[in-house]
């Protein structure tokens, strides 16, 4: 069945579900993808870009590995534009899969909430990172993200939920996404777009 009949039961997500997404899996190491999302935290999509381009040029242009994060002095990666707890994160990031190889096959294999255990143990890597990591890194279909603030800010406008507290709204949007399962990535996607104009 597609996805797009079983969200259309949510009769006011059901006006945004316009085209059909696809998930492809990011065929890019782990550590890196940890990387350079912790790089893109609190940034535009745009900036983190430059930021992460930067880092790469430190080496050649290709994707650093994590031996080489580590070694990196500090002073070189805080110019390519990195905050200091940025900085501490990504050798944090580095130091665990120097010690913790995780392949993209070996994940495959674990649960979401494995992973996001397993994950969310590094220094810097929060519930939000290993969220996007399930969808964008994995392709997991049914991945949900109440923290992230595009997801909160179309389903306030979109569900009426301005009168809720932050913990109160947390709990609300857990309870409207329950009726997607177990296609929650889809409708983020969805939402994304729909908040963004798209």
């Amino acid at each position: 069945m597609s996805y797009l009949l079983h969200l259309k039961k949510d009769p006011i997500l059901a006006p945004l579900l316009r085209g059909q997404k696809e998930l492809t899996p990011i065929k890019r190491n782990i550590p890196a993808y940890l990387m350079s999302a912790i790089v893109s935290q609190q940034l535009s999509t745009r900036v983190a870009a430059v930021i992460w381009q930067r880092i790469r040029d430190i080496y050649s242009g290709r994707i650093p590995r994590p031996e080489e994060i580590v070694s990196t002095p500090d002073a070189i990666l805080r110019a390519a534009g990195l905050s200091n707890s940025k900085t501490l994160y990504l050798k944090e990031v580095a130091r665990y899969f120097m010690e913790h190889p995780l392949t993209p096959a070996q994940a495959t294999r674990q649960s979401d909430e494995q992973l996001l255990s397993q994950l969310t143990a590094i220094k810097g890597v929060g519930t939000w990172t290993v969220q996007m990591f399930l969808m964008f890194g994995l392709a997991r279909p049914d991945v949900f993200a109440p923290g992230d603030g595009g997801i909160q800010s179309a389903m306030v406008r979109l569900y009426d939920l301005h009168h809720l507290n932050k913990k109160a709204l947390l709990r609300e949007m857990e309870l409207i996404a329950e009726q997607w399962r177990p296609f929650r990535t889809y409708a983020c996607l969805h939402l994304w777009d729909w908040k963004d104009g798209k």
